[in-house]
């Protein structure tokens, strides 16, 4: 496997130029990085019109995860995202609001796409709401959703595996949408690895049409790489939409460093990469077994996350990420009611032994009771884009009943919003939002 943006960079390092060319360190080390981190220069090619260095490592990229065109990106899933909904819209007719079907656990990059395409979203909700990283939906809710739009939707749209390793029945949904002739795409931003598993388990190879790929979570990419991957059964104007779908929102700066991660992580994919996955699931594997040998309560999900119900043990997820980091453990999120842990090939098995050490030496006590949750499903007035772009101001809850909501309100981790831009807040979304410890929230100026 080639990994021709690394070469061409140590190449001109070696030349030792003078670099009368941004950035403006010039390479000399401040932090170590400086000296490879360039420039479209000369050679360099150029993100968003490849046809050098980086469109070779583009097409070795395509190889590995058998699509028919993945593209990189340097500004996370979220760019890929947005790209995605701008993949379709830029097909409709001229005036044509991009129509969305979204499982409403959509991360707010997806919300921010809605605000900047003005598309017109309708939100699947789950049965039973609880967790707002969760929308466990099925291929029935998807078909009963799909053939009650009065206007067909140009897309579904699916967050799987969502924060909590919940993974959608995307085989499934995608040969729902294939019966309605409406592309699947996927926020699969925390499943790049999925494709390398023993068996194949990505979106694409279940049907998606497009998803995308935040290869910085699973793989070792440095923060900020991703990938936006087109599925070979898709319309071939998606692949030749694509790179200017990606420009449309993205810098014109593009990081050079994280363009190099990319490329080295082909490599690394090409050569070993599926054995030590597959070791590493297997040790994921017995870290759950032995965590609910010891009494926790550890949800099923996908390979590489161990999530525990914190509250089942008579914990916040706060207090057990508080004994971890005591002991030298950084978790990936915590909240009131779960414990999330990320792990991958790059943890070494002495890590996760200490991290079993640690978690089975905390009593558990009795199970704290949860609150009982109204359900969420709060009515739109404004567009997101309408909501977004209007005149806003931070209230506290007290004062937000009955207000619209401007903005996304929930941070990142998870980033997954409880009122969604042009909602009101109602009864339902203040209680949702209490419970997550937020105290404001912004709403459009009336």
């Amino acid at each position: 496997m080639t990994t021709p943006i690394i070469d061409f960079v140590r190449r001109y390092v070696a030349q030792n130029a003078v670099r009368l060319h941004m950035p403006g360190h010039k390479g000399k080390p401040r932090l170590g990085c400086e000296p490879l981190d360039i420039t479209e220069i000369a050679g360099a090619d150029v993100l968003y019109d490849a046809t050098g260095v980086i469109a070779e490592s583009e097409q070795n990229a395509t190889a590995l995860f058998g699509s028919a065109g993945t593209f990189y990106s340097t500004e996370g899933a979220t760019l890929a995202i947005k790209a995605m909904l701008a993949v379709v819209a830029m097909g409709l007719p001229r005036g044509t609001r991009l129509r969305v079907l979204a499982a409403r656990n959509a991360h707010k990059s997806f919300l921010y796409g809605a605000a900047l395409l003005d598309i017109e979203v309708s939100w699947l909700y789950p049965s039973l709401s609880t967790h707002i990283c969760a929308c466990p939906v099925s291929a029935d809710d998807v078909a009963g959703a799909l053939s009650a739009c009065t206007e067909k939707p140009h897309a579904v749209y699916l967050t799987s595996p969502d924060y909590l390793g919940n993974v959608a029945e995307v085989a499934g949904i995608a040969a729902v949408c294939r019966a309605h002739g409406v592309p699947l795409l996927v926020d699969n931003a925390h499943g790049a690895y999925l494709h390398f598993l023993a068996e194949d388990q990505h979106p694409l190879a279940l049907g998606a049409t497009m998803c995308a790929d935040s290869a910085h979570k699973t793989l070792p990419v440095l923060t900020g790489g991703a990938y936006l991957h087109i599925a070979k059964d898709a319309p071939e104007a998606y692949l030749a939409r694509a790179k200017d779908a990606l420009s449309l929102f993205a810098s014109t700066s593009p990081s050079y460093l994280l363009l190099q991660s990319l490329d080295s992580c082909n490599a690394y994919l090409a050569e070993g990469y599926r054995e030590c996955l597959c070791a590493t699931v297997a040790r994921a594997a017995g870290v759950r077994a032995v965590l609910r040998a010891h009494g926790y309560t550890v949800l099923e999900g996908e390979a590489l996350k161990i999530v525990i119900e914190a509250s089942r043990c008579g914990y916040t997820g706060e207090e057990l990420a508080g004994i971890l980091r005591e002991n030298g453990i950084e978790p990936e999120l915590a909240d009131r009611d779960v414990l999330v842990l990320m792990c991958t090939p790059e943890n070494r098995e002495d890590e996760l032994v200490h991290l079993c050490t640690v978690l089975c030496s905390v009593p558990l006590r009795e199970a704290l009771v949860r609150p009982s949750l109204p359900q969420l499903c709060p009515k739109a007035v404004l567009s997101v884009r309408e909501a977004m772009l209007a005149p806003a101001e931070r209230v506290a809850l007290a004062h937000a009943k009955g207000r619209i909501c401007a903005a996304p309100t929930v941070s990142c981790p998870p980033a997954v919003p409880i009122a969604v831009a042009g909602e009101i807040i109602d009864d339902a979304v203040l209680a949702w939002l209490s419970y997550y410890g937020v105290h404001e929230i912004a709403v459009v100026r009336e």
